[in-house]
């Protein structure tokens, strides 16, 4: 899907125009913004015929070294950021690549991210913030570092559901909440990994506008939200893996439960197989054989030896 924008009135707004024919005349001479959302073969040929640029495809993104992410050319800058996509599924990471090319913007994003519709709804409110290509990822990237400090406190919400599952003993499923962990840890990680790319992003598009004040002011504030975040994002890491460690320290203490329950249970047992064993001996010569009173005094032989170490252990406590 190809959505075109341009500056009307001052501000950014979706332009009406039919992509895949022929892109002349002055209406595409205010295109501003190339959006590729999920683009087809054609769509990509099509821009790439008309505006002289090279869009590359998922596996090309995915494919480039950390230090090609950020370049700049004769007249092109490139920019391919890590952005976060915690719904629907598990949390993963999505590449969107920027070109400002020429004075207007090419973007190319695998799926939908909320970053891109929060940014539009503030360039129709705040179009003073909106005024040149430029702008546009500087914008997007400020939406999603507020998506990422919503995604911290949602996460910090549920750790503290999962902590008080956790500290309460009869009411939680221990194996339930290790998955719910473990997939907190994941998303924090997925979560460092996007800001440390954010942070990237934004001190090469700080050198990029070093002699544009307002832009400059903008990129360090968004640094320290980076900044800060990071730190917010160690905290919350930090209580995941401390739960984990509790959980797997109930989940040992459980099986030490268990494991405690058979030891007692083969130790009670053991002194009335003993004497079950020594009076079910085939000897021709058997004291107690020929005795009245020897079946009775097997059985509450047995029977005393079996209590008597039962006794003892919750005398001593342990049990």
């Amino acid at each position: 899907m190809i959505r075109l924008y341009g500056f009307v009135d001052g501000t950014l707004r979706a332009l009406h125009l039919a992509p895949m024919g022929e892109a002349s005349g002055p209406e595409w001479d205010a295109v501003a913004w190339v959006d590729l959302l999920e683009p087809e073969p054609e769509e990509k040929s099509w821009v790439e015929r008309v505006w002289g640029i090279e869009v590359p495809s998922r596996s090309e993104m995915r494919e480039l070294e950390a230090s090609s992410r950020c370049y700049q050319e004769a007249d092109s800058l490139h920019l391919l950021t890590a952005f976060i996509a915690s719904e629907p599924g598990p949390a993963h990471t999505i590449d969107v690549w920027f070109n400002l090319h020429r004075g207007r913007l090419f973007t190319v994003r695998p799926e939908k991210l909320p970053p891109f519709r929060l940014f539009r709804l503030r360039a129709t409110s705040q179009p003073e913030e909106v005024r040149e290509p430029i702008d546009i990822p500087l914008g997007i990237i400020e939406a999603e570092i507020d998506v990422l400090s919503d995604v911290l406190e949602a996460a910090y919400a549920r750790l503290e559901r999962v902590s008080r599952s956790v500290l309460t003993e009869g009411a939680r499923d221990l194996e339930d909440l290790l998955e719910k962990l473990a997939a907190e840890e994941d998303l924090q990680g997925k979560t460092r990994l996007v800001l440390l790319d954010l942070r990237r992003s934004l001190t090469f598009l700080l050198r990029y506008v070093v002699g544009s004040t307002p832009r400059a002011n903008v990129i360090k504030g968004a640094l320290r939200d980076i900044e800060s975040l990071t730190s917010h994002s160690g905290f919350v890491f930090e209580k995941v893996k401390f739960l984990m460690d509790a959980t797997m320290g109930f989940i040992n203490l459980e099986q030490n439960k268990i494991i405690k329950i058979f030891s007692i249970a083969a130790v009670v047992f053991l002194p009335p197989t003993l004497v079950a064993s020594i009076y079910g001996m085939n000897f021709r010569v058997l004291p107690e054989l020929e005795w009245l009173w020897g079946y009775p005094f097997a059985l509450g032989l047995m029977v005393l030896s079996g209590i008597a170490p039962y006794w003892l252990f919750k005398r001593k406590g342990w049990l």
